[in-house]
């Protein structure tokens, strides 16, 4: 059994809680979503490169990076990503997996870092968000908001107020904007004006080489 790997590159890790650190990124092929502001659609659109787990470990392992974040697309959907996340996890790599929040975060092992992108109406796909993930968030896991309007945002601090009191979170949650669409000092200021608990996700990758693949 293989993967449809889309690219595996070297970088800095652009968002979550462990943004600025060198990171390896493995971004699996295919999606199950079709978001407006989608920023890799050639992850869902293009056809990836077959590689057994053995040979995206080995590629990894070349890339000498403290951390390895496996992504998509939605990596989720493809049958072999457990076992490429066990096996990451056995050679002794720190392991981030960014899901779209639609599919159930189970499928990944709970000694991954689990980042859950929650879908805001703005999307288009605010219907497909599996919000039972929000109780099945493990200490290590974090949630991600992307942002495109102050419906947006209310959207997502609803749902923060509802993780605060049912789980008495631990989990770090990001709010980021979409670019060109929400002035970052905009949401910063709503989110300081609600005293809310959560961080300012800015893309760093983005800042420092712009729209493009492979960073």
């Amino acid at each position: 059994m293989t993967l449809s790997v889309c690219e595996i590159f070297y970088s800095i890790q652009g968002e979550s809680s462990f943004a600025g650190t060198p990171c390896a990124f493995v971004r699996l092929a295919g999606c199950n979503l079709s978001c407006l502001w989608c920023d890799t659609p050639y992850a869902r659109d293009e056809p990836g490169v077959s590689m057994s787990v053995e040979e995206v470990i080995g590629r990894v392992r070349e890339l000498r990076a403290p951390i390895v974040e496996v992504t998509g697309g939605e990596p989720l959907l493809q049958e072999q990503t457990p076992a490429l996340l066990s096996g990451l996890l056995s050679k002794g790599f720190q392991v981030l997996v960014e899901t779209n929040g639609s599919l159930d975060i189970r499928i990944a092992p709970s000694r991954c870092v689990r980042i859950v992108d929650i879908k805001c109406p703005s999307s288009g796909m605010a219907d497909k968000n599996d919000l039972e993930n929000l109780n099945r968030l493990g200490p290590r896991d974090e949630v991600k908001f992307v942002m495109a309007d102050r419906e947006d945002y209310d959207f997502a601090r609803r749902l923060v107020a509802l993780l605060d009191m049912d789980n008495a979170r631990v989990n770090p949650v990001h709010f980021s904007p979409v670019s060109g669409r929400l002035e970052p000092r905009e949401l910063a200021e709503w989110i300081l004006a609600d005293h809310l608990d959560v961080n300012l996700g800015l893309q760093l990758h983005k800042i420092l080489w712009g729209e493009r693949r492979g960073v």
